[in-house]
């Protein structure tokens, strides 16, 4: 039996990790950020499927970033305004920012894959 699994595209950073969902934000979608503990690091990722793939329909891949304590907060949130690009943890939401909110999952799901 072959076992399908989300692909694990590893990101250089938590703001590379915010700047990905914000911008699926505008799309319309629901984005939140899936957060899991593993083999004694913390995973912080984004589910999204890649479509048309080599002919593969509906990809699915986990885009993540590895540390090794866990962010204090319960949302990922950007600004992105003429001073730049502001990232940050919070424990609450903020006019004018968006937030994404963190789902702490009990354990890592076994159709992942992370290095």
């Amino acid at each position: 039996m072959i076992e399908e699994k989300a692909l694990g595209v590893k990101l250089a950073s938590i703001a590379d990790l915010a700047r990905l969902a914000s911008s699926m934000v505008s799309m319309g979608g629901g984005v939140y950020i899936v957060h899991f503990a593993h083999g004694g690091k913390h995973y912080y990722g984004l589910l999204a499927t890649y479509r048309d793939y080599y002919k593969y329909y509906g990809v699915p891949l986990l885009y993540y970033v590895e540390v090794d304590e866990p962010l204090r907060g319960k949302y990922l949130m950007v600004k992105v305004d003429e001073s730049g690009e502001r990232v940050e943890i919070s424990d609450g939401i903020r006019a004018g920012w968006i937030c994404l909110p963190i789902v702490n999952l009990e354990r890592k799901p076994g159709f992942i894959e992370v290095e």
